[in-house]
């Protein structure tokens, strides 16, 4: 094959060991070919690109190697080579998608009725199987269930569900799956190694999440990159190419909902429209990365260690509830199917940005400053009109003034402004036998973040002059970031008013740490809560009266 072939065709695998993914599929064609157990009839279903045809080929070689009936065909025998090449005589490509007519299918089935020409099989690889018209698949039914011997059947469709169910019946079906960005990611840094050009690692993993599970459109996309960016992949040419999204604006957005900052959050999605970014696709993937931050706080090693976004996605993992980051999925997901409705999609992305901003859990709203009362003003009374006297009257009756209307002053509403306590109590120096309470120390401590999981599940072994010593417990490692730990020594230095270096040792922790404290805290409180309603009056009537029943789960406490 000539090596200016496109990557798609010249690294199509040649046999199961070079095949990437599929690992179910190869196992039970391997164990059959191996026990020559083998159907007349197989269908392999699956989107575009996961490797149906190239596995139907190799399954091919498989059964026709002059080797004997192999899992592991030799690739250098006429037979092998010839189906590599497309010259093998009897194996029989058909495209149901040009051949949809009973008379293309009567044509097939005639010349199955002959012996191969050289091979031990003559195999038939229909693809797209399901564009066959219906009176095609009838006239198929007879010769698909009862074969000659010396003929395979190979189906392939990417739509299963068009298919007879009688034609169904007579296959053994292997459903081909999508293959996972990392495993594409893997295969390509080898393809890309193997024809000596440069890349960086993020712009394969834009390809990977492009591809969307087909490694024929990933290898497609990797020709067009090479293309555009002269011979090297790089992210930022990547994401130009594709029209990706830039994950710093992502970040940006939840930041500025993680501080309840609507002039940022507006402002970063201005500057997205600026870009011509599509916000169909931005909605897209800010609901990935909450999808992440989900797995981050339930499973924090679901997010790999060379994961160049890893400290990022932990950090947000921490400054979110779990309750704030389902509730900005599922939004971010509606405002995705909703943005077609919208005036434009800016308005409606940036709507769904606002909702998010509105209805986030544990949030209390602030009065805005400067805002008043609009003055309140009555209107004058008008006084009716005198009764007309008579021309006849000799002597008009005195028309009494009437009092000039009361008119209140504007009622201005006082101003309300947050009042955020300072503290002003100086830094306390410990001595290095009397360590301050951790937990109490920590409430006055300006940390965030990653910085504040981080001390929230350490205990205080000591404080000196110099050094600050945390314990951390194995189990929590992760939480032991570079960037954590920087901030909480910074955060240390700050209130001792001196330079401290923090030193974080893992070991076991048996006192109980601020993370274990308030955990404790909130259990006893809940308890208080359940305790309270149960003995309420009004409850203990519901239930005894109306056969009322108190849901545990209904019941949170409130901090006052």
């Amino acid at each position: 094959m000539s090596d200016t072939s496109v990557l798609a065709r010249k690294w199509r695998p040649k046999n199961f060991a070079q095949l990437a993914g599929q690992e179910h599929v190869v196992r039970a064609l391997g164990n059959a070919l191996s026990q020559n157990r083998l159907h007349h009839a197989y269908l392999f279903t699956g989107t575009r690109g996961v490797g149906k045809t190239t596995i139907a080929r190799i399954f091919a070689k498989s059964l026709n190697c002059l080797t004997g009936i192999t899992a592991t065909p030799c690739g250098v025998c006429s037979a092998c080579t010839e189906i590599d090449s497309g010259r093998f005589v009897d194996l029989i490509e058909l495209d149901a998608a040009s051949n949809t007519q009973v008379d293309n299918m009567r044509e097939l089935l005639e010349s199955a009725l002959y012996a191969p020409t050289s091979a031990r099989f003559k195999v038939y690889i229909i693809d797209e199987v399901h564009m066959l018209s219906k009176s095609a698949f009838n006239a198929m039914l007879k010769t698909l269930e009862e074969p000659p011997a010396h003929v395979k059947f190979i189906l392939a469709t990417t739509d299963p569900q068009k298919i007879p169910v009688t034609v169904l019946s007579r296959c053994l079906q292997f459903n081909l799956k999508q293959l996972p960005p990392a495993l594409i990611v893997a295969h390509l840094q080898h393809v890309l190694t193997e024809e000596r050009i440069e890349f960086e690692l993020g712009a394969l993993n834009l390809v990977a999440r492009a591809a969307q599970g087909s490694m024929r459109d990933a290898l497609s996309l990797t020709d067009q990159a090479i293309a555009f960016s002269s011979g090297k992949l790089e992210e930022s040419a990547m994401r130009s190419m594709l029209g990706a999204i830039d994950q710093g604006y992502l970040f940006e957005l939840l930041h500025a909902l993680h501080r309840q900052n609507g002039a940022d959050l507006l402002g970063v999605a201005e500057s997205m429209a600026t870009r011509s970014i599509a916000f169909d696709a931005a909605l897209q993937e800010l609901a990935s990365l909450l999808h992440r931050i989900a797995l981050a706080q339930t499973v924090p090693q679901a997010i790999a260690e060379d994961d160049p976004e890893r400290v990022r996605v932990l950090e947000l993992a921490a400054s979110f509830t779990p309750e704030e980051v389902q509730l900005f999925y599922q939004i971010a997901i509606h405002g995705r199917a909703e943005i077609e409705l919208a005036p434009d999609e800016y308005a409606g992305f940036s709507m769904t940005l606002l909702r998010m901003l509105a209805f986030a859990p544990s949030r209390v709203a602030l009065p805005v400053k400067g805002f008043t009362q609009a003055a309140v003003q009555t209107a004058p009374v008008v006084q009716a009109a005198q009764p007309v006297q008579s021309r006849a009257a000799h002597v008009a009756a005195p028309v009494a003034t009437p009092p000039a209307p009361v008119v209140p002053a504007a009622v201005a509403v006082p101003v309300l402004e947050q009042i955020v306590p300072v503290s002003t109590a100086a830094p306390v120096r410990y001595a290095d036998d009397a360590p301050p309470d951790w937990n109490y120390l920590l409430g006055r401590l300006n940390v965030q973040a990653m910085a504040q999981q981080l001390a929230k599940h350490c205990v205080l072994d000591s404080v000196s002059e110099q050094q600050v010593v945390l314990r951390l417990a194995q189990e929590h490692k992760h939480l032991q970031t570079k960037m954590a730990t920087d901030n909480l020594q910074t955060a240390l230095s700050d209130y001792f008013a001196r330079p401290l270096k923090l030193s974080v040792v893992l070991g076991k922790v048996e006192a109980a740490t601020p993370a274990k404290i308030e955990h404790q805290t909130r259990e006893t409180r809940q308890q208080q809560a359940l305790d309270s309603v149960a003995s309420d009056a009004f409850v203990l009537g519901a239930v005894t009266e109306l056969g009322a029943t108190v849901v545990p789960e209904s019941i949170k406490y409130v901090n006052q």
